[in-house]
């Protein structure tokens, strides 16, 4: 649509080629800044994620336990509720019984891996070294996707802030037009219409 704006023409305004400028500097970058920001940020975070995943998978481990016996709800876990205990389900918790990768012996209260529960089953969680209770590590490919969704975010905003900029000078533009056409107005419109004005 701005293309004629280009074209050399008595009627063309140097905003009107100031106006493509902005037009094909926002193009670029949509097509070009955005995509390849978009690229350095996810190929940046995905590094991030995989070191942070490498790591975790180096001082996490499974390791077996064994169920002890239920573990006492306490009156703060229990909903006031009763509709939200049909609504919000929530795993039972268990006493149970692990062996460090260190040695050392340990006891927690921990999410059931089955239900019902029942004393001497054998399940695994993750523990650090010393024992203590932790996440399972962050998977790779879901570092990945992590690393991708947050290239697309940064690529999706760099084009749309390109694209506001452009709104924005060209509101600008427009409204310094109409603030001329209104002073050429003013000096030109009482003459208009009378006789011997010259008009």
């Amino acid at each position: 649509m701005g293309v004629w704006r280009w074209r050399r023409n008595p009627l063309r305004r140097p905003t009107d080629l100031f106006e493509a400028w902005v037009a094909f500097a926002a193009l670029v970058c949509v097509l070009v800044v955005a995509p390849a920001i978009g690229w350095v940020a996810g190929v940046r975070v995905d590094g991030t994620l995989q070191q942070a995943a490498q790591e975790q998978r180096q001082e996490r481990h499974l390791v077996p336990a064994v169920v002890v016996r239920p573990a006492p709800v306490s009156a703060a876990e229990v909903p006031a509720d009763p509709s939200a205990q049909r609504t919000a389900p929530r795993r039972t918790q268990i006493v149970a019984s692990w062996t460090a990768p260190d040695g050392s012996s340990h006891e927690g209260t921990v999410p059931a891996a089955e239900e019902p529960p029942r004393a001497g089953d054998r399940f695994r969680i993750w523990t650090d070294a010393h024992g203590r209770l932790v996440g399972q590590p962050l998977d790779p490919s879901a570092a990945a996707f992590h690393a991708g969704i947050a290239g697309l975010a940064a690529a999706i905003g760099v084009a749309a802030l390109g694209e506001t900029v452009r709104r924005l000078v060209v509101r600008r533009l427009v409204h310094r037009r109409y603030i001329r056409l209104d002073r050429a107005w003013a000096a030109a419109g009482p003459d208009w219409g009378r006789a011997g004005a010259g008009s």
